[in-house]
């Protein structure tokens, strides 16, 4: 779906442009939030985030479907769409930073303990407030690397390495 200037600032993507993209960062709260509440908690965090993975997956199914009408192969550029979107936003979204802030949250904790003699409700609150403060330092790096890595891999099987319409 090609888009014009003028089309690009009247088309508003709920899923990307709005307050909904931060349920897509759901799971690295939980993540975040980890030393500190139930790990059902922490598991429900990254149900709202997949949930957001798979509404946005199938919106851009269904704008390429209908961008798309009738044309020859339009059940491929749906499957694309969609399979493209679910997997950048999986590994963009979820995977990647609830790995990275899950691993920043225990390393700190970690340290917190071999180098202060804080209580331990006090290191797993710093520990919360430092994984919360990560999150907006690894979203930009992280989204550029999937781009990368999709770019570089599937991206390849179906279009010479550029993101689908």
């Amino acid at each position: 779906m090609e888009h014009t200037p003028e089309k690009q600032s009247e088309e508003v993507d709920i899923y990307r442009d709005t307050w909904v993209r931060f349920l897509g960062y759901a799971n690295e709260v939980g993540e975040a939030f980890r030393a500190l509440v139930p790990v059902s908690a922490v598991w429900a965090s990254y149900a709202v985030a997949t949930a957001y993975v798979s509404a946005d997956a199938l919106d851009k199914g269904k704008k390429a479907a209908a961008a798309h009408g009738e044309d020859a192969g339009k059940a491929v550029r749906v499957g694309v769409a969609v399979v493209d979107t679910f997997v950048w936003q999986a590994l963009a979204s979820v995977a990647i930073p609830g790995f990275t802030i899950n691993r920043v949250c225990a390393a700190s904790l970690f340290l917190l303990g071999k180098t202060t003699r804080w209580p331990l409700p006090v290191r797993k609150w710093t520990t919360t407030a430092i994984g919360l403060s990560t999150i907006p330092f690894i979203i930009t790096p992280i989204d550029r690397s999937v781009d990368y890595l999709l770019d570089s891999s599937l991206r390849k099987l179906y279009g010479e390495g550029e993101k689908p319409e």
